[in-house]
């Protein structure tokens, strides 16, 4: 009995340090390849986690996690590389082609992966839509009284345009959570899918459960976005009723702030001033006045807000 529990022990050990060779020598090799040309396609993975989940021995959970910080390296990777602002909720431009197939086995090894679920209704509907509802179908036919998964599903048909599809997958997790925002959110895009409260909500309780940085991030600069283009609505208001008065536009903040003491923002947002007197915007970055086009524009360069 000593010795069949010793081979069974040492051979346990020999297979987890072969694994763990297996990700150093990959490490070691991506290291030191030779530089590729700038259209090298990504090379397909070369395990599936799904054959892999019947020879790890009960690591599951651990290579799980090392598949998830290999997409989040990966896209970082890709971040790095093309060295431009890009908007995490559309990678299209960094051809992130491995990314469902890290997520997807991230998921396959451990199921109940919530946060790759999470990432992956953000990151991949703009990447490919039907890989994005498949993930998150995945998540909720593998744990279907987590309603979070319905939340993650319904913001990909909203991202989609598919607004009543949208609703049925909302109200199906309101009456599995009883969350009152999911029943509202529900009732929105029945009647109201594209218009901003919506987004505000949508993006306000995905700041909320966000687990990882980069969403929860994302999320925090679309709120931001969301009461920006209600402080340059209220802005082109003040400036239309300036130009009525005068017959032309204003030549800066001085002569505008009259007209914008007038104007009343929704959800309590004030208009704010920096100390030079200019305008600022909710990243406490000054607006661009522009008297030719008669107009207040965000500056890329200096705000946090994303730009359409």
């Amino acid at each position: 009995m000593k010795s069949v529990s010793t081979s069974t022990v040492l051979s346990i050990a020999i297979v987890v340090v072969g694994f763990w060779w297996v990700f150093v020598l990959s490490d070691f090799v991506e290291a030191r390849r030779p530089p590729l040309p700038p259209d090298y396609v990504d090379q397909d993975l070369a395990l599936q986690g799904a054959r892999l989940k019947n020879y790890s021995l009960g690591f599951d959970g651990l290579i799980a996690d090392w598949y998830w910080m290999q997409a989040l390296q990966y896209v970082g990777n890709k971040f790095v590389k093309s060295g431009a602002n890009i908007d995490i909720e559309d990678l299209r431009p960094l051809n992130v082609r491995l990314l469902y197939p890290y997520l997807d086995n991230a998921t396959t090894l451990d199921p109940q992966f919530m946060v790759a679920y999470s990432y992956g209704a953000v990151v991949l509907p703009s990447v490919d839509p039907e890989q994005a509802i498949k993930l998150a179908e995945k998540g909720i036919a593998a744990n279907p009284g987590a309603w979070r998964l319905y939340q993650h599903l319904g913001f990909i048909y909203w991202r989609l345009g598919q607004y009543e599809k949208a609703s049925e997958v909302y109200d199906a997790g309101y009456r599995i959570s009883g969350e009152s925002f999911m029943l509202a959110l529900s009732a929105s895009m029945k009647n109201k899918g594209g218009d901003r409260d919506t987004a505000r909500m949508i993006y306000r309780q995905m700041y909320d459960s966000a687990q990882d940085s980069q969403t929860k991030d994302q999320a925090w600069r679309r709120l931001l976005e969301m009461d920006s283009l209600d402080e340059r609505d209220g802005v082109r208001k003040a400036l239309a009723g300036f130009k009525e008065r005068h017959g032309r536009c204003a030549s800066g903040w001085s002569e505008l702030i009259p007209f914008l003491r007038r104007i009343e923002l929704p959800h309590g947002l004030k208009f704010r001033f920096d100390k030079d007197g200019r305008m600022v915007d909710p990243s406490d970055a000054p607006y661009t006045f522009d008297p030719s086009r008669c107009d207040v524009l965000i500056d890329p360069k200096v705000s946090r807000v994303p730009v359409a």
